[in-house]
């Protein structure tokens, strides 16, 4: 990332309307280096990480918090969570892959819970 460039995490969702390709793996890999922790799955086609949590309480915070960005930014991830994790795949359904917005919404959740502990309360 040059020095001009905003960072993933400070930056918003803009509404995809659909009828734009998604990105190709190799541009999905180079924004995957700004958002730590997470992974390209499905073909490079989805973003996904686990987050662990001490208990199903701590889990069920993030979730909430999740759903909270999720709903700021009108960008909506899958969640799966049971006792002590929390799996968030995220991709742009209308063009039924990846998008620019989808990289943004990873590093804002990946700044919800910092690597090796809950999120805060």
């Amino acid at each position: 990332m040059s020095a001009s460039e905003t960072p993933l995490k400070e930056k918003h969702c803009v509404p995809c309307r659909g009828g734009i390709p998604p990105l190709g793996e190799e541009e999905a890999r180079r924004l995957l280096a700004e958002v730590p922790g997470w992974e390209l799955a499905e073909g490079a086609t989805r973003l996904r990480r686990t987050f662990r949590f001490p208990d199903f309480a701590a889990a069920l915070r993030f979730v909430n918090q999740v759903g909270a960005l999720a709903e700021s930014e009108a960008h909506h991830p899958d969640l799966c969570f049971g006792w002590g994790y929390v799996t968030v795949t995220v991709y742009t359904h209308k063009i039924g892959g990846l998008h620019e917005n989808d990289f943004i919404l990873a590093a804002r959740i990946g700044e919800l819970a910092p690597e090796g502990g809950p999120p805060p309360q």
